[in-house]
């Protein structure tokens, strides 16, 4: 799968690196993408076109081939307005939105609390900075996927290695990203992004299984 990212959330994100991590660094980036804005019309058609016409019936077994599948149907039959509706009902709102993308909401209860400070001394540490235009705090998911996808695809050895990967992400993704595709799948009129929380935590759960073998 190509990368479909169309707008970073950072200002500093590198070059894919090693060839065995372009999948791992793309996943990233999907997913920063359709939880930072809804999918526009060329992302959904990219990633219906990912299995070609034919193919849709030849299923691996594997859980994220599957879940990625299911992402697929939901591309192919919704178009991008519907996706924006639903985006914009249940994550964005004047109040409190029906659910909340920020890791310290589920970490310590409320938004803007310690590990959003804990977060950006680590970003501070990799040279890393959120761009003037991004609104979201550094502890959205989005911006932590970003995140993740410099320290798998970044140029510079000294920070872009499988060691920060692994503490970044067990310090500030792996404690709650579950939670955040609990809320996700509680509410059934959010069909839409029912595969793209079954994509996240799946692709989430093989990266921790991935970083306990290290």
């Amino acid at each position: 799968m190509s990368d479909p990212v169309k707008e970073s959330v950072l200002t500093k994100v590198g070059e894919v690196g090693l060839p065995e991590d372009l999948a791992r660094a793309d996943l990233y980036g999907l997913i920063a993408r359709l939880f930072h804005l809804p999918p526009d019309q060329t992302l959904l058609d990219h990633i219906a076109a990912s299995i070609p016409e034919g193919q849709e019936i030849q299923l691996d077994d594997a859980p994220l081939s599957k879940v990625w599948h299911g992402l697929v149907e939901f591309a192919k039959y919704n178009r991008a307005n519907v996706w924006r509706d639903e985006f914009d009902l249940n994550f964005i709102s004047v109040g409190r939105p029906n659910v909340i993308l920020n890791g310290s909401f589920y970490m310590a209860g409320h938004l803007n609390e310690k590990p959003l400070v804990d977060i950006r001394r680590a970003l501070e540490v990799f040279g890393l900075e959120s761009a003037e235009e991004v609104t979201e705090t550094e502890d959205h998911i989005s911006a932590l996927c970003e995140v993740m996808r410099y320290l798998i695809a970044g140029d510079d050895v000294e920070i872009s290695n499988l060691t920060n990967q692994r503490v970044f992400f067990n310090d500030h993704i792996r404690p709650w990203y579950d939670q955040l595709c609990d809320a996700i799948e509680s509410i059934p009129e959010m069909h839409l992004y029912h595969p793209v929380a079954a994509l996240t935590r799946e692709f989430l759960a093989i990266e921790g299984q991935s970083f306990d073998m290290i």
